[in-house]
């Protein structure tokens, strides 16, 4: 059961932009979106990783790749991106087919706009399910695996906003451990929509 005590928020004077907005100078003066992402958003993100597919799809990883050599984490990543501009796709195929991404495929699809990604990863920082390709296959370099997994259990770890100007919205990746027993066992990384988050905190309170 995921377990939430501790994380670290870098997003100090951070703005949300307006749903039609088409450039970071456009945004609005930033709504409060802390409160709700630290609230219902790592709520929601407990509940779907405490699906039991979750924690038998990465145990199931951690032992199939158990004493991996840093060249052979490196090795697949770059299979991994290789694959990514070739018609052959066996190591991708085999990570989105299989049920823990076909589980958050689904996840992301029923949140109708809050999540524009999601990928779980192992105890060495390579993804095991995702709801769409990555650009990489492993994260064990980067901040949302050191700032979860190796901080041990419960560990969250929310990212700068960043405005995304291909969709005109502002997005904040929420970085967090799966963990079985007190002890983690992988990482998850959700990408939330925080325009649409303001845009429900709003709808919400104007019907409340």
């Amino acid at each position: 059961m995921l377990k939430l005590k501790t994380f670290w928020l870098m997003a100090a004077g951070a703005a949300l932009c307006l749903p039609n907005a088409s450039s970071a100078a456009d945004a609005s003066p930033p709504p409060d979106w802390r409160q709700a992402v630290e609230t219902a958003v790592l709520a929601d993100i407990a509940r779907i990783l405490g699906e039991p597919i979750v924690e038998y799809t990465v145990l199931a990883r951690n032992q199939q790749y158990a004493d991996l050599t840093q060249s052979r984490i490196d090795d697949l990543d770059d299979q991994w991106r290789k694959e990514r501009e070739s018609d052959k796709q066996p190591l991708i195929s085999a990570v989105l087919s299989n049920p823990t991404s076909t589980y958050l495929t689904r996840v992301q699809a029923q949140s109708i706009g809050l999540y524009s990604e999601i990928f779980v990863m192992d105890d060495d920082g390579l993804n095991v399910g995702q709801s769409n390709i990555s650009s990489d296959f492993w994260q064990g370099d980067e901040a949302k695996f050191q700032e979860t997994y190796d901080r041990g259990a419960g560990s969250v770890f929310i990212d700068e906003p960043e405005f995304r100007d291909d969709i005109g919205v502002w997005v904040v990746q929420v970085n967090t451990t799966i963990d079985r027993d007190g002890n983690p066992i992988g990482a998850a990384t959700f990408e939330v929509n925080l325009t649409e988050l303001a845009r429900r905190h709003a709808a919400t309170g104007l019907r409340g």
